[in-house]
């Protein structure tokens, strides 16, 4: 498995943006599909942004397409997540994760590393 620690996490205003970044250790980052989760108090983990091992192909859940954009850098060993024109209802806290058995997806199930998360607020 390869190890995630995702940091940039803050406290922001309706319409302001942040950067997530998630930093990857241990086996070759460069070989694994990533993507970005998030979980809200008392509901379920979903999908953000998924983007394949390459970097040529992303995916976004519709709720963030044209405002967040998923990015990855093979030498850095590190995967981003740019989020503009930010809402309350982004708030959550964000997951990256790493999957070695799929080329680009959407469901947790197949993401088997995990890093321990970070804070988005988003105030209106």
């Amino acid at each position: 498995q390869v190890q995630l620690v995702e940091s940039g996490g803050g406290l922001v205003q309706a319409g302001g943006s942040l950067r997530l970044s998630c930093a990857a250790s241990g086996r070759t980052f460069s070989s694994y599909a990533m993507g970005w989760f998030r979980q809200a108090p008392g509901k379920e983990r979903d999908f953000v942004a998924a983007i394949n091992w390459t970097g040529r192909s992303t995916y976004y859940a519709d709720s963030v397409k044209g405002r967040f954009t998923i990015s990855m850098d093979n030498a850095k060993r590190t995967l981003y997540l740019q989020m503009n024109s930010l809402k309350p209802e982004d708030t959550a806290v964000y997951y990256c994760a790493a999957s070695s058995t799929v080329g680009l997806s959407t469901r947790p199930g197949d993401f088997e590393s995990w890093g321990q998360g970070t804070q988005v607020t988003v105030s209106s």
